[in-house]
């Protein structure tokens, strides 16, 4: 198990953002003998290919001896998670301080993310096409950024607020430098370069960046640091992004070990599921089907009819977290339909909110079915909801699946503070999804 977690945190660590995630999926697949499919002309059974899309979503495929168009098995998660994003034009100062204007990305509560110490990953595209990859104030003896908040002497209107209420979305702004003379007054030939000035100058000489620049952005605001167990007992995980790369890695791992099987094996990480799974890279787009037609093409299958019975005798595991129950705030839990830390892998028949809104809500026959592998090889699972009926819910990427057809129902991990910046999950229950994950990859 030792192996496996120190495995998942540096998986954490090095893919704080959906590009940086497949990024180092790829690393790892190749290592284990996966090609790019374009590098590929034909396939056979046995091959191991994957699909990239826009270097923010990758599908890999184990491809299986048996026919095609009886379906595939497939793990599916997404490498999306809450964060801050800067904006276009984000920089400016403010009697003194310099400040990174953001948008926040997902559902957060916006009071967590100030105070702490932050970093900035993502990607500076300039007009030439050069692609600048940044990671800022992540180093441990590096600078960090922060949002600050005001002193609890002087909060008295800001406490009366409700917790959504007294950290606006347009207050979270980062702090990225000082002009310790702003407020002295000063003759007009003793005025020096302004603080937002010398910010750039530093963004020009360390990264090649200018203010134009942050137009052709794509730059995330995480939380600086590494992951770490939690416990006297190293029982848990403490890390940013385990919703859902806690799911994503065991999903890749399971693949990753798992021999060639009658059915072709896929390992699917999506982005933006945290707002819809819209967009190009989103499970609400084509690319998963675009990416399996281009498989089923590469083994003499071209027809569209091929591509429908492929999908629709598909099977598939939406592997995403669900809620652990959290005994400080029992009332919002039905504890006896509930997942707890140390549990073993969850299953949840539907997600959705109250009357089951947004859910894909999985077959009786298909759970039975999984229920029989996961007894069949000692795995260790439980069967849960999010919450009491109308305290709310939450939607995965389950819904855009069965769309096709397909049978699929999510699974994944217990999370304790689901969404905010260090999320908790369970060592054990890390090791347990992975072997369900594999399990169920056996499944014909």
């Amino acid at each position: 198990m030792e192996k496996l977690i120190e495995r998942y945190k540096s998986f954490l660590d090095k893919g704080k953002t959906e590009r940086e995630c497949v990024k180092e999926v790829i690393k790892i697949a190749e290592k284990e003998g996966y090609r790019n499919l374009d590098s590929v002309s034909t396939l056979s059974p046995g091959d191991k290919v994957y699909v990239e899309e826009y270097g923010k979503a990758i599908a890999l495929y184990h491809i299986g001896k048996g026919d095609m168009e009886k379906g595939m098995n497939v793990l599916g998660a997404h490498i999306d998670s809450p964060r801050l994003d800067i904006k276009m034009k984000p920089l400016y100062e403010s009697d003194g301080i310099v400040y990174l204007d953001t948008h926040y990305y997902g559902g957060i509560k916006k009071y967590q993310w100030v105070t702490h110490p932050l970093s900035i990953h993502g990607v500076v595209v300039k007009t030439s096409g050069e692609k600048i990859e940044v990671i800022m104030g992540e180093d441990d003896d590096d600078f960090t950024f922060c949002i600050s908040d005001i002193l609890p002497h002087i909060a008295q209107d800001q406490m009366k607020k409700t917790a959504g209420e007294f950290i606006p979305g347009e207050d979270l702004d980062l702090v990225v430098g000082l002009d310790e003379s702003a407020n002295e007054e000063k003759k007009e030939e003793e005025k020096k370069e302004s603080a937002k000035d010398k910010i750039l100058s530093i963004l020009k000489e360390k990264y090649n960046i200018e203010e134009k620049d942050f137009l052709s952005a794509e730059l995330e605001v995480v939380p600086s640091g590494k992951a770490k167990y939690l416990g006297l007992d190293k029982s848990m995980v403490l890390g940013y992004g385990q919703d859902d790369r806690i799911c994503s890695f065991t999903s890749l791992e399971a693949l990753l070990e798992s021999e060639t099987m009658d059915r072709t094996c896929v390992c699917i990480l999506v982005d933006k599921e945290e707002i819809g799974s819209v967009g190009a890279t989103g499970m609400d787009s084509l690319f998963f089907e675009n990416a399996t037609a281009e498989v089923l093409c590469k083994m003499g299958l071209t027809s569209s009819l091929s591509l429908r019975r492929t999908l629709k005798n598909t099977m598939m595991l939406s592997s995403d977290v669900n809620s652990a129950y959290d005994p400080l705030n029992a009332s919002l839990y039905d504890k006896k339909n509930s997942s707890f830390l140390g549990g073993g892998v969850v299953f949840n028949k539907y997600t959705g909110s109250r009357g089951k809104s947004g859910a894909s809500d999985a077959n009786p026959e298909f759970i039975g079915k999984i229920r029989a592998v996961l007894e069949k090889n000692g795995v260790k699972y439980q069967m849960a909801e999010m919450a009491k009926v109308d305290v709310g819910g939450g939607g995965t990427i389950a819904k855009f699946s069965a769309y096709y057809g397909m049978q699929v129902i999510d699974c994944g991990v217990a999370i304790l503070s689901m969404h905010a910046p260090w999320e908790i999950a369970s060592c054990s229950d890390i090791v347990n999804t992975k072997n369900a994950y594999k399990a169920f990859l056996t499944l014909d």
